[in-house]
């Protein structure tokens, strides 16, 4: 309301003071009045336009105020304080939320961890080896055995994990007697003899499969012969290695090779790593890792060639060790591209700390090969 606004009836509801002129909330009459009332105004306040009757400033007239969610307004206000509008001075706020510009505490450093139990790893690695080492060295026949064992558990656990994640169902029963068959033929037919045996594995998946109904015929038998491959195909060179006249040397020197690699890569990776190596497949290995699997495989390869394999020189041990590092970090992320695939974090849980056979296996499958090729190039094969 404006100053030219004077002379007009007050709008209904208006209870505006007034010094002089008839009781409030009466019309004023005739022109008498509004020169004398015109003579002594002073500005009126703007008053917003409200309900007469039914609104807040009834409230001390004992008025029922209404509420609930047909009125917006009735939503309760927040002061600057985090108190709602209205509330009296000295009430304590309920659960007061922390000022924004509040510091806040620091979070407790966490404690690097080495990712596994390795009490329990070290205390299995330590009973493997000596398995290992009793066998290789009393009679060379029953480490072949050692192998073939090895070989059916890695196949019953990679198929399983196929079965149970994917409903790959390869056969195990041909690829488990396959597969030994084919450690036994490379120790003692060598290299034609592991891929005769490997050939008649693979056809024994397809004939086995057939008895089964059509339904992912393609699949289960593509994924059985995959599985011939990687597992007793690849142990077979092992076996290879053992035939020469300083066998079990050779195959110890490949044993330690990638147990080195894999011991350097996870102390220095552990310690020092800081950059990923691959961390969409295994977010876990980083390039300082690589560089000291590559370092520590590296010296103890030409210590072995050196000191234990006969003719062999510490050169041709430096770039065994390299090749080494390559092969093993590659056959550990193949076997996590695997395991990725599959939504698991261990193929199996026989050995505690370590997880699976095969998660031993990993590095060590493809290395086999590598190391045979080179002890045949550098040193011959007898």
């Amino acid at each position: 309301m404006n100053d030219s606004s004077w002379g007009a009836p007050p709008q209904a509801g208006y209870w505006g003071p007034s010094d002089s002129g008839p009781v409030q909330g009466a019309a004023p009459a005739g022109p008498a009045y509004d020169a004398h009332n015109a003579q002594q105004t002073r500005p009126m306040p703007i008053v917003p336009d409200m309900p007469a009757y039914g609104g807040d400033q009834d409230d001390e007239r004992g008025a029922a105020r209404l509420g609930g969610p047909l009125f917006r307004d009735d939503t309760p206000q927040t002061s600057p304080y985090g108190m709602p509008n209205g509330t009296p001075y000295g009430t304590a706020q309920q659960n007061p939320e922390p000022m924004p510009d509040a510091p806040q505490p620091a979070p407790a450093p966490q404690k690097k961890s080495a990712g596994r139990d390795l009490g329990a790893a070290i205390g299995v690695g330590v009973g493997l080896g000596a398995v290992i080492i009793a066998s290789l060295f009393v009679v060379k026949a029953v480490f072949v055995g050692v192998i073939a064992v090895a070989v059916v558990v890695g196949l019953w656990e990679l198929t399983s994990r196929l079965q149970e994640r994917k409903s790959i169902k390869a056969p195990l029963v041909p690829l488990a007697v396959g597969g030994a068959g084919m450690v036994v033929a490379g120790y003692v037919r060598g290299a034609e003899g592991a891929w005769v045996a490997m050939a008649l594995t693979a056809l024994a998946v397809l004939v086995w499969r057939m008895t089964e109904p059509p339904e992912g015929y393609l699949k289960d038998v593509t994924a059985g012969v995959f599985a011939a491959f990687y597992i007793p195909f690849l142990a077979t060179f092992v076996a290879m290695m053992l035939t020469a006249d300083d066998g079990a040397r050779r195959v110890l020197t490949f044993l330690l090779l990638a147990v080195v690699s894999d011991t350097g890569a996870y102390a220095v990776g552990w310690r020092f790593g800081k950059h990923k190596l691959a961390p969409r497949i295994s977010p876990g290995k980083t390039r300082e890792g690589l560089l000291g699997a590559v370092t520590f495989a590296m010296a103890a390869g030409a210590l072995c060639m050196q000191f234990l394999i006969d003719d062999g020189s510490w050169w041709q041990g430096l770039l065994l060790g390299l090749a080494v590092a390559a092969s093993a970090t590659l056959g550990d992320l193949g076997e996590s591209m695997i395991k990725r695939d599959l939504g698991i974090k261990d193929m199996g849980t026989l050995l505690p700390g370590h997880g699976g056979i095969m998660d031993r296996l990993d590095s060590l499958l493809p290395t086999a090969p590598v190391v045979w090729l080179l002890m045949v190039l550098f040193v011959g094969s007898a």
